[in-house]
């Protein structure tokens, strides 16, 4: 407990309050707004080849504009959020307009939307890291993505009640309400004066990076390309049911997988949530059919996401933009996680051929695999911070001793 008001004593709240919105009000929008448009996109009167281009579309924007985004948005990136945020409100809108009557406007809406997405989103986390301190980050990191996974439930129960046309006014709303309380909130927040970025070739080639990045890459890739055969095995309303148990799971832990990395340190924490993502395909590998490993998988998932999305997603790369411009880092941690889900749309029509067992194995094998990159990565929390935390924790338990016996 003593720890926890170390850390809540360490957050300049009214700093960082406008960090938290703006990353809250984007994530929510973004996975209720993605979920819109490839809904619609499935249930609307198109060919095979006409949603493919809508699709492949959408990802390649969101790819894009997020790298030129990061290179323009990071020089005046309060006015640019101000105007990503609007841009956002109007790609939402727009969603009404998707028929099966129109492909070339479909294209131009799947366009906008992945432009709004991308362009913005590294700067939306940069501006998370540049607002919190280094060792209090993967706490406010874990307070914003246990807002995420409670938000995104309730939103999730409040949209089902609504139809096509309704879902996408309230998400218009929420997108604007974004809008217009982080420009309320953030008006006398100042540039903050930093380090020109290395290019992304000296990014990719830092060993620091890339024994961080492989793992990411990995763990995306295996999430949404198993992700059609779990739909599979769990059934459909089964599977939608784990998507909600999920967001539970992720609101509980992700604030205390977050105040766990700013204790122990970053890399304890993701080899946690790595190996509990071995475990849980080992065992759906051996038994898939068993409720038991079902609800197994349910309860390791759930706590896995927590657990990466406070440290792995928000906090670790703007520890390692360090006093540089961090869009560059959050582009390359965000990208496999935004661009993956293609995986999901393409093995999906090819699923019933794959044996699940193999699949299940195969992921849990790469997952293991993944794990080495990240025993020989260097911690992103300095040792000092860390040290100093373990003697404060000597002291305390040392005095609480002594009081027993005084």
């Amino acid at each position: 407990m003593t720890l926890l008001k170390e850390i809540r004593a360490k957050i300049a709240w009214r700093a960082a309050a406008p960090s938290i919105i703006l990353v809250v009000n984007s994530f929510v929008w973004y996975i209720f707004t993605y979920a819109v448009f490839s809904e619609t996109l499935n249930e609307i009167v198109m060919s095979d080849t006409e949603r493919m281009i809508a699709y492949a579309t959408y990802f390649v924007s969101v790819a894009v504009t997020a790298v030129l985004g990061a290179k323009i948005f990071a020089r005046k990136r309060n006015k640019a959020l101000n105007a990503w945020l609007f841009m956002g409100t109007i790609a939402t809108a727009l969603l009404i307009m998707i028929s099966s009557e129109n492909m070339l406007a479909n294209t131009a809406i799947a366009l906008f939307l992945g432009t709004s997405i991308g362009i913005g989103l590294p700067s939306c986390l940069s501006y998370f890291a540049d607002s919190t301190l280094i060792e209090t980050r993967g706490f406010v990191g874990g307070i914003i993505w246990s807002s995420v996974g409670f938000g995104s439930l309730i939103i999730a129960f409040l949209i089902n009640m609504l139809g096509p046309v309704e879902t996408i006014i309230a998400l218009t709303a929420w997108r604007l309400l974004g809008s217009v309380s982080f420009i309320a909130l953030n008006r006398e927040h100042k540039e903050p004066s930093l380090e020109k970025a290395p290019s992304y070739l000296e990014l990719i080639r830092n060993r620091q990076i890339v024994l961080y990045l492989f793992p990411w890459v990995m763990f995306t890739i295996i999430n949404f390309a198993e992700a059609p055969l779990l739909e599979n095995v769990f059934g459909e309303q089964l599977f939608i049911f784990a998507q909600l148990v999920q967001w539970v799971l992720v609101g509980i832990v992700a604030t205390i997988g977050g105040f766990i990395a700013d204790i122990a340190g970053r890399k304890r924490v993701v080899i946690a949530g790595f190996v509990m993502l071995g475990i849980e395909y080992a065992a759906m590998s051996a038994f898939y059919e068993s409720a038991a490993t079902l609800y197994l998988f349910l309860l390791l998932d759930g706590i896995t996401w927590g657990l990466l999305f406070s440290v792995f997603f928000t906090a670790l790369w703007g520890d390692l933009g360090e006093n540089r411009e961090k869009e560059k880092y959050y582009t390359l941690g965000g990208l496999p996680f935004l661009l993956s889900s293609f995986l999901y749309i393409i093995i999906k029509p090819y699923v019933g051929s794959i044996n699940p067992s193999a699949a299940f194995s195969f992921a849990s094998f790469f997952l293991f695999l993944a794990v080495l990159p990240l025993m020989y990565a260097p911690e992103t929390l300095p040792e000092k911070k860390i040290k100093e935390r373990e003697l404060k924790g000597y002291l305390e338990k040392a005095r609480k001793e002594a009081e027993k016996y005084s």
